[in-house]
């Protein structure tokens, strides 16, 4: 099957019309409509319901919606390995969820650069669900999450045993202002355990998806929240930040993912760089 059919089939989805994946592959719309014409042929099944509001997926669609992301990413990983960069003999990829790419992508980049300069690499975030597919389907290496849930073919080992824990600007250490208070998207597991253990009157006034960026807004406006314990030390450590004492912490467990099936010297060197970076993580924190 050629990839674009399914390309074009997740741009649709996408965009909800055949105008917009147009719009979005830069085709016209004739070409769109000729290419889903020509994969529902071959998959002998309507993909799409049209009608004048858009269209929506047929249950033979949606049954085709699970596969088609890991057909493009697969044409994408055997272009990638058949066109290794001149000079490289092989590319690593490696990705992480958002919150976690800084330090963990940062140093193994910087470590495999050192111990391996003549493999090409590529590093991603994305949603800890779509890493653990791409993993499980082939198309990426390796994966840092949070808490991932077990897949069969999976590896997954633990490389530090991180906390949150609730951190305020407040002088004495203890005042957790309910105006000033910043809520982190920790997850939903975090967040099943964390939000009951809130102190009472605080209502959020500020959500940030992204750790690091919701650290740096506290520290320079001030307030308080949950964060993780390394990434908050430097500035406690600098009085700029105060732990709050007797407030509940929770464990925030960090984990590489990769496939059971590989055990190749690039896979064991890939794991071997998050690994230095789960101590160097460590070391610098404590530093």
């Amino acid at each position: 099957m050629d990839v674009e059919l399914a390309r074009t089939f997740l741009s649709i989805v996408r965009a909800k019309s055949f105008v917009g994946a147009a719009e979005e592959l830069n085709i016209s719309q004739t070409t769109v409509s000729a290419r889903i014409r020509s994969l529902e042929e071959q998959l002998g099944r309507p993909l799409f319901h049209r009608s004048r509001h858009g269209v929506t997926l047929t249950p033979p669609g949606e049954q085709f919606l699970r596969y088609a992301p890991d057909i493009v990413h697969l044409w994408q990983r055997a272009r990638q390995q058949v066109a290794v960069p001149r000079g490289r003999r092989a590319v690593l990829s490696i990705g992480a969820e958002l919150g976690l790419w800084d330090p963990w992508l940062v140093e193994w980049l910087r470590w495999m650069r050192g111990a391996a300069p003549d493999v090409a690499l590529r590093a991603q975030v994305e949603p800890s669900e779509r890493l653990l597919e791409q993993v499980a389907a082939g198309t990426l290496d390796l994966a840092v999450a949070y808490a991932p849930h077990h897949m069969p073919g999976l590896r997954v080992e633990l490389l530090a045993e991180e906390k949150l824990i609730l951190v305020t600007t407040a002088e004495d250490g203890t005042t957790v202002d309910p105006d000033g208070y910043v809520q982190v998207d920790w997850g939903p597991d975090i967040a099943r355990r964390l939000d009951p253990a809130l102190p009472a009157g605080v209502e959020p006034g500020v959500f940030v998806s992204f750790g690091p960026l919701a650290l740096a807004y506290l520290v320079a406006v001030g307030g308080s929240g949950y964060f993780r314990q390394r990434a908050a030390a430097p500035f406690i450590a600098e009085g700029r930040l105060h732990a709050v004492a007797g407030a509940p912490s929770f464990s925030y467990p960090i984990y590489a993912v990769s496939s059971a099936s590989r055990s190749d010297e690039l896979a064991t060197l890939a794991l071997a760089g998050l690994r230095r970076a789960a101590e160097a993580d460590g070391a610098g924190r404590a530093g």
